[in-house]
């Protein structure tokens, strides 16, 4: 072999070699874009925080009648809704650039909301009203306004969470008299109501995607409990103190919720959903009242809330498919009270997403 041939070989292997190591670095970096949003109910703004590096930037809400009062955080088809509880409006911006797109008048006292998975619509709670708004993601309209059920509403029901899969919404009513509130299942073709099941007091909910379940947390009966969606017969009770904030992975066999009453001790517990059991030691966040929780896209991290007049906190946490048990990072600053929490992928000006 001629010393010019192996001179060639020696350069294409140490090409490729630099080629492997640029991919391995450019998709381990790939793994930590994205923004997490966080709505400030007190300060009345938005924390942006990079998960690469988890440095924090605000953001206004524009001006309104009365000071903005963000409430939770839905990421759409690039868009960002972000529902405004004292001017009754949902706020859309454009997660490229953070310019406000759109205001969408919402009815009194909007709180929890969700947008349908590959679907156009964003069901947004009212809890003053007792109505749901049901906006077009891609036009940004109205498409619906939907009364809560006469006879709950009656009975002193407030609704309260709501998450949606394809074909239908759950919705959760709280401060039914009695040990139990109320989660309702909602065509999204008409919008009536399908089925309802009783619940754990101060109902929240997520979905396990493959299973066909649904997953309600009740920090006032201590619980989470399961059912089918089909028909919301109730499958089993996860004991749990204090469970409120609720997250799933995205392939659906861990679920992550937080202990909101206890200051922080035992704060967050892991659920295998296969087995609908309590897995790992519950885990400490370094500040009270862990509220609501996000895992980002590639379930590399989970971000907490913690709320509260005064509070100015999110808490950092890793995870992992082969350690699912919470460890601390760090913490970032945010304005006061953080409340919803959304993650948002990143995507440059040609609408890419990394």
């Amino acid at each position: 072999m001629t010393y010019q041939l192996k001179l060639i070989q020696f350069l294409l292997l140490t090409l490729l070699l630099f080629s492997g190591f640029l991919f391995t670095n450019s998709a381990q970096a790939n793994r930590n874009k994205g923004t997490i949003v966080v709505a400030n109910r007190v300060s009345g703004d938005l924390t942006l925080i990079d998960v690469a590096t988890d440095t924090a930037t605000t953001i206004d809400m524009p001006s309104g009648k009365n000071l903005s009062e963000p409430m939770y955080v839905v990421y759409k088809r690039g868009y960002v809704f972000v529902g405004d509880r004292a001017n009754n409006r949902v706020v859309v911006f454009d997660s490229l650039d953070w310019d406000v797109v759109d205001e969408m008048p919402a009815g009194s006292g909007v709180f929890h909301m969700w947008g349908q998975p590959h679907g156009k619509q964003l069901w947004v709670n009212n809890d003053i009203d007792n109505t749901i708004t049901v906006f077009n993601t891609r036009h940004l309209n109205v498409i619906t306004t939907i009364d809560l059920p006469a006879d709950l509403v009656a009975d002193g029901g407030k609704v309260h969470d709501v998450i949606l899969d394809k074909r239908a919404a759950y919705v959760t009513m709280v401060g039914l008299p009695g040990d139990t509130d109320i989660v309702i299942k909602y065509n999204l073709r008409n919008f009536t109501e399908v089925a309802r099941a009783d619940v754990g007091k101060d109902p929240h909910v997520t979905l396990a995607p493959h299973k066909r379940t649904l997953y309600v947390s009740a920090q006032n009966s201590n619980e989470v409990r399961v059912f089918r969606r089909k028909d919301l017969t109730e499958i089993t009770t996860i004991d749990i103190p204090g469970a409120h904030g609720i997250d799933i992975t995205r392939n659906g066999r861990i679920i992550y919720t937080t202990n909101i009453a206890d200051g922080g001790m035992n704060a967050l517990y892991t659920i295998n959903t296969r087995s609908n059991t309590v897995i790992e030691t519950p885990v400490d966040t370094p500040y009270a009242t862990p509220h609501n929780i996000v895992l980002t896209g590639r379930n590399k991290k989970l971000y907490v809330t913690h709320s509260g007049a005064t509070s100015d906190k999110v808490s950092v946490f890793s995870v992992s498919k082969r350690n699912p048990e919470p460890v601390f990072l760090t913490d970032v600053t945010t304005g006061f009270n953080p409340f919803g929490i959304e993650f948002v992928p990143s995507r440059n000006k040609w609408g890419k997403y990394h």
